[in-house]
């Protein structure tokens, strides 16, 4: 067993962990595609970082900054849960795009709660809701600023889902590092920028969401608790642009595990790529489990 120090934290690195890092990269070459993952648990050093500071395309992994974003603008007293923003005609994204708010109100010209903005954001991953809460936040640089603030560098927000969805090349813009994503969830499960009750609230919908049912969770053992953003691309050409998930999995002594698994440019099916995420998912928490 090797003893390190990292920034005063003492970080055990445990034997096998070598063996884990193997399996990641044995895992990740069936993805025929670019694969980074990254984790965390604290006070344990995880051997399983793989291009974990290289940048992938977040897709719609990139709704919980900008939700944690919209969620401290509201402890700032910007507006409130309850404030409404008005969804106009020319919010509206492409009809390939996902939204289950511009399918029910196809003509817009509605005001919407900022709760339910941020809740059919996180848990239906909708682009129009994602929009919104980018517009009341004054544009993507707002929700960029907003990581930087937090000291967390190696997440960019450049691009609305309505730009995206006219530009496929745009993606690669709204990018984030394995490594600075773990950061991200490291910091909502360890020192949350939020209040008590808004914490669990967001951690909630990440956790009811029904979006990724095959991704970080499906081979964890049945009631392992996961709160979770998925992002997902369309297929340009011959490869997926972006297959994603990252969150925060609650170990059996009740730690949180942070992980980030993006593949990006792969050129496997759905059933693969997703496959490879699960895959890795459980290999890391099976790493962490035994050493808690």
């Amino acid at each position: 067993m090797r003893i390190a120090f990292l920034t005063g934290v003492l970080l055990l690195t445990l034997p096998g962990e070598t063996a884990t890092h193997s399996q990641i990269e044995l895992t990740a070459r069936k993805a025929r595609g670019h694969v980074g993952v990254s984790c965390s648990v604290s006070g344990v050093k995880l051997d399983c970082d793989y291009h974990a500071s290289e940048k992938f395309p977040m897709q719609s992994v990139y709704k919980l900054p900008i939700a944690m974003a919209a969620l401290d603008a509201i402890e700032h007293g910007k507006f409130t849960l309850e404030s409404k923003v008005r969804f106009l005609p020319s919010d509206r994204i492409a009809p390939d795009q996902h939204s289950p708010l511009q399918k029910a109100r196809p003509k817009a010209n509605v005001d919407v709660r900022v709760e339910e903005l941020l809740e059919l954001a996180l848990t239906e991953s909708d682009g129009v809701a994602s929009d919104l809460l980018l517009k009341e936040l004054g544009g993507p640089n707002a929700a960029d600023q907003y990581v930087r603030n937090l000291g967390i560098d190696g997440i960019r927000i450049v691009d609305t889902e309505k730009q995206l969805g006219k530009d496929d090349g745009l993606q690669y813009r709204n990018y984030a590092t394995p490594r600075a994503m773990v950061s991200l969830l490291r910091r909502l499960a360890d020192d949350s920028p939020f209040s008590r009750e808004h914490t669990a609230m967001l951690l909630n919908w990440m956790t009811i969401t029904g979006t990724g049912e095959h991704r970080l969770k499906a081979k964890l053992p049945s009631g392992t608790e996961v709160a979770h953003k998925t992002g997902t691309s369309g297929q340009n050409r011959t490869v997926t642009n972006a297959t994603n998930d990252v969150g925060l999995i609650t170990l059996p002594n009740g730690t949180k595990l942070a992980i980030a698994v993006f593949v990006a440019d792969s050129a496997a099916d759905a059933n693969v790529r997703e496959a490879v995420i699960a895959d890795i998912a459980y290999d890391v928490w099976k790493s962490a489990s035994q050493h808690q």
